[in-house]
């Protein structure tokens, strides 16, 4: 039928791991009764497939072609009550960017600040900013001059900045879709997680999304991630990243133990929130294409040194006395 032209194309499908489906079924209200494994012989063979399937699957359940989950509805408790957002969107060579991701942003909970932090553009990035934040000002719109350097030096600039209860980040290329940024909010004021973590790796994705080189490399860095921390981590470098104001003073206050290192944030904060035994849960999100501009990161470069960060990290987590 694909041949023909009679079936719709669909988009390339991801990866869905074990891993997934439990944290799919915690989003939901779910929690997990039990796991088993099996089909270890998924042919048709008369003996050896009973011989292999009743009596050595539950022996060697890694081999296993099977996973059975059985979850059951987990007990509702009253909603916590609503917090302030601050949604900081550290934006460099991104003008073309500026104006959607506030039309975009929703405003959620008891209100929700825009901070902008530019650092050190070549476009209109900053111009742009300032049009954008006179035009619409019934947003609480903040705009900053980064004073750092690197995507983590922004953020830290304007966490310090912020007057929120929760913290978002969003990257300015909005190839996160900001309107699913209150799916982040209500996981966190509902208590399913203290630390949200978005995941690309899900849901398909547009063709031209995500590189092929870059997705294993995601992969290989969020099992690395899970070894880790001890929680199972997919997605480490999706931008989006939520948590408590008070949380995150306490990772600042430890920033200390794992050093400077990180000019990106992501592993900062993940290293830091497991420090912290923060309940880390990730949120699927559709991954889209850049509109505008061009990454600022280099594939290679910047993959070496995110190598580097894990081996530290590792000296600072696992590799203790």
């Amino acid at each position: 039928m694909l041949k023909i032209g009679a079936k719709a194309p669909t988009p390339q499908q991801n990866w869905l791991s074990t891993a997934d489906m439990k944290n799919l079924l915690h989003l939901a209200g779910w929690e997990l009764v039990k796991m088993d494994t099996r089909i270890l012989w998924p042919v048709r063979t008369p003996l050896l497939a009973y011989l292999f399937n009743r009596w050595l699957a539950p022996l060697l359940r890694p081999f296993c072609l099977t996973v059975f989950l059985v979850a059951r509805p987990r007990p509702k408790v009253p909603p916590r009550r609503h917090y302030r957002c601050s949604v900081v969107i550290p934006a460099r060579n991104e003008a073309g960017n500026i104006e959607a991701a506030v039309q975009r942003t929703p405003e959620m909970g008891l209100g929700t600040e825009i901070i902008f932090i530019e650092g050190g553009s070549k476009d209109n990035t900053w111009d742009e900013i300032q049009r954008v934040k006179a035009k619409y000002q019934q947003r609480d719109i903040k705009a900053m001059k980064q004073q750092s350097k690197g995507k983590g030096g922004a953020v830290r600039e304007a966490f310090t900045a912020s007057t929120g209860d929760l913290l978002f980040i969003l990257d300015a290329d909005l190839t996160m879709p900001p309107e699913e940024l209150p799916k982040f909010y209500e996981v966190a004021r509902s208590g399913t997680a203290e630390f949200v973590n978005g995941v690309r790796l899900v849901y398909p994705m547009e063709e031209q999304a995500m590189q092929f080189l870059n997705m294993i490399a995601n992969k290989a860095f969020g099992l690395t991630f899970s070894w880790l921390l001890g929680q199972n981590i997919k997605d480490t470098l999706c931008g989006t990243k939520v948590l408590y104001r008070s949380d995150y003073d306490r990772i600042a206050r430890g920033r200390a133990y794992f050093g400077d290192f990180d000019p990106f944030g992501d592993f900062d904060l993940l290293f830091g929130a497991a420090k912290q035994n923060l309940k880390i849960v990730e949120v699927p999100i559709r991954y889209r294409q850049r509109i505008y501009g061009t990454t600022n990161i280099s594939r290679f470069t910047h993959g070496w040194l995110l190598v580097q960060m894990c081996v530290r990290a590792a000296g600072k987590l696992l590799f203790v006395v």
